[in-house]
């Protein structure tokens, strides 16, 4: 991560100075199953409180974005592991803000494994809610993370939810 400050000319040709945080790409995975999602709850520094999530990170060193990155940050935070990974698209995480962008997966066919946390993921709690129940949780504002809301969104909006099979996976 970097943090840069730019000298810029707005459109009226005014000069300026816009601050940029540079991170690499992320990793937004959607575990779907029984109808229902598998969330993570960690500790938000910056906000001072706890957020419901789906998982999601960079790597801890440079690392290939996509699909194995998805992997392997299901695996970390929730033991989870999918037989079938599914791309629904990227967000801007906070484009005012950074330059990072998420890509967004959607995990079915999941077994379980062990949980590998990092030392960060402290605290970090798990557990399944169904559809009704993730809709409740952001109608309520108790899942709020912007991430967690546009990679909802992109399911929300996959051919997946066209498929015959799909409230089985």
């Amino acid at each position: 991560m970097s943090l840069r400050e730019d000298r810029i000319s707005h459109p009226d040709g005014s000069p300026g100075l816009y601050s940029v945080v540079d991170k690499p790409t992320a990793a937004c995975v959607i575990p779907y199953e029984d109808g229902g999602f598998h969330l993570i709850e960690q500790y938000r520094y910056p906000l001072r409180r706890r957020s419901w999530e789906f998982v999601q990170g960079t790597w801890p060193e440079d690392g290939p974005p996509g699909e194995e990155l998805a992997r392997a940050e299901l695996a970390e935070e929730t033991g989870l592991r999918a037989s079938s990974l599914t791309p629904l698209g990227r967000v801007a995480i906070a484009p005012g803000l950074t330059s990072q962008e998420c890509d967004v997966f959607l995990a079915t066919g999941l077994t379980r494994g062990p949980v590998d946390r990092e030392h960060t993921e402290q605290g970090m709690e798990q557990r399944w809610v169904s559809r009704p129940e993730f809709e409740k949780l952001i109608r309520d504002g108790v899942v709020f993370d912007n991430t967690t809301l546009a990679a909802f969104t992109l399911f929300l909006l996959s051919p997946f939810l066209l498929s015959p099979s799909a409230e089985r996976s």
